[in-house]
């Protein structure tokens, strides 16, 4: 994965050929913040004081700073599915919440 994290910000990572630097945007928010450099080294300092500087300029304005999810989650999933994933929580002895947590932390972290 092309991907930095900080500070609970996530950062997606793609490299412009045409310029020879590695490009960052935060991920899961709205806001466009873009940060690059031409090092691994640079790009890491450059993500750092970018949601540092981020984080500062909603401060000094009073405008929250938007988080990147609140953790909680809406599937719509078909019926069967929704059975069975309430059956295999319940077969764990957890509940159906904590058992797609689970799950879902597995699955992202391979």
């Amino acid at each position: 994965m092309n991907a930095m994290t900080y500070r609970g910000y996530a950062a997606r990572i793609a490299y412009d050929a045409e310029d020879r630097i590695f490009v960052g945007r935060l991920a899961g928010i709205k806001d466009i913040v873009v940060f690059h450099g031409t090092t691994v080294d640079e790009l890491e300092t450059a993500f750092h004081e970018t949601v540092d500087h981020y984080l500062e300029v909603c401060e000094r304005t009073g405008r929250p700073a938007q988080k990147p999810y609140s953790g909680r989650l809406l599937l719509r999933l078909d019926p069967e599915t929704h059975a069975a994933m309430a059956v295999a929580a319940e077969l764990a002895g957890v509940s159906l919440n904590q058992w797609a947590a689970s799950t879902l932390r597995e699955a992202v972290q391979h």
